[in-house]
C-alpha cells in the first residue's frame, strides 16, 4: 500500500459534524491547535499530520494523489462518511484534489491561501540551507536560529521551520526527512493534471491573505464554479496565525450557512 496511517489530534464532541484540517509544507497539526480548539466548539475537529510531517510516517513518495489517498484511508479507518475539509497551502492542494476525486466525501471545502495551479517558486535553496545546519555543533535553538538568519532573514519563518528541530540525548535532529523534502518539493509546488477531472460541484470557500498573491479568482473558477473568494485583511500567507479571529469567523460563517 502506498498510503500511510496519519497521526492526528482530535477536538470537540464526537457527535458534531466532522471537520478535517490539513496543514502546509513543513508544518504539523500543532500549528493548528489553537484554531482547532476554537472550531471544536461547533465541530468535531481532526487535525492531521500529513505524511513526512509531524508524527506521521515518512515515505519517499509525496505528491497530491498519494496524500489525498492518505486522507481517504484516514476517513475510512475513522468511519467518517463525509466531512468538511479545510486545507492550508500544501494542505489546501490536498483538500482540492481530494474534493475533485472524492466529492461525495466532502461536505464543505475551505482552501486557505493557495490555488489549483503550479507555482514557479522553488524550495531547493531553503531545504539545502536547513540540511547545511551543523547539527552536531548546535548547543541550543538560539544558535540554530542565528546560524540560519543570513539565508532565512524572516524571524517568524525561521521559528516556524525550527519547530521541526528536536533534541534527543543532547543532539539535535530534524523531525522531517529533508532528503525526501528536497526530492519531492517540485510535486508540492505543482498541481496534478486536471485533464480527466470533473469540476467540484459543491460549495467552496477560498481565503486569501491581503498581503499574499497566491490566489486569483480566475485560477479557481473553472474547477470550483461555486467558490467564494474572500480576503483576510492585514494578513499574509499564514492568515490563520496572523489574524486568527477574522479567520475563524469566516470559516464558521461559511460552514454554518452553507
Amino acid at each position: 500500500m502506498l498510503t500511510v496511517d496519519l497521526a492526528f489530534e482530535e477536538f470537540g464532541h464526537t457527535n458534531a459534524i466532522p471537520l478535517v484540517i490539513l496543514h502546509g509544507f513543513f508544518a504539523s497539526s500543532r500549528n493548528w491547535r489553537l484554531v482547532a480548539e476554537k472550531l471544536a466548539i461547533k465541530f468535531h475537529v481532526y487535525v492531521l499530520d500529513m505524511r513526512n510531517h509531524g508524527a506521521s510516517p515518512h515515505h519517499p513518495l509525496m505528491d497530491y494523489q498519494v496524500m489525498a489517498d492518505d486522507l481517504l484511508a484516514f476517513m475510512t479507518t475513522q468511519g467518517i462518511k463525509q466531512a468538511n475539509v479545510l486545507g492550508h497551502s500544501m494542505g489546501g492542494k490536498v483538500a482540492m484534489w481530494f474534493a475533485l476525486n472524492y466529492p461525495a466525501l466532502v461536505g464543505q471545502l475551505i482552501v486557505v491561501d493557495i490555488a489549483p495551479v503550479s507555482y514557479t517558486h522553488c524550495f531547493n535553496h531553503l531545504i539545502q540551507t536547513l540540511k547545511n545546519l551543523p547539527l552536531d555543533k548546535i548547543k541550543n535553538r538560539k544558535e540554530a536560529d542565528l546560524w540560519l538568519a543570513d539565508e532565512i532573514p524572516e524571524l517568524s519563518y525561521r521559528q516556524f521551520l525550527l519547530q521541526n528541530l528536536l533534541l534527543q540525548e543532547g543532539v539535535y535532529y530534524w523531525r522531517v526527512d529533508l532528503d525526501i523534502f528536497y526530492n519531492t518539493a517540485a510535486n508540492i509546488i505543482a498541481f496534478p493534471s486536471i485533464e480527466v477531472v470533473t469540476p467540484y460541484a459543491g460549495n467552496a470557500l477560498f481565503l486569501s491573505g491581503e498581503y499574499s498573491g497566491f490566489v486569483k479568482q480566475e485560477d479557481i473558477s473553472y474547477l470550483f464554479p461555486k467558490a467564494q473568494l474572500k480576503t483576510i485583511a492585514k494578513a499574509g500567507h499564514w492568515l490563520h496565525a496572523q489574524q486568527p479571529t477574522a479567520f475563524i469567523d469566516e470559516v464558521e460563517d461559511f460552514l454554518m450557512i452553507s
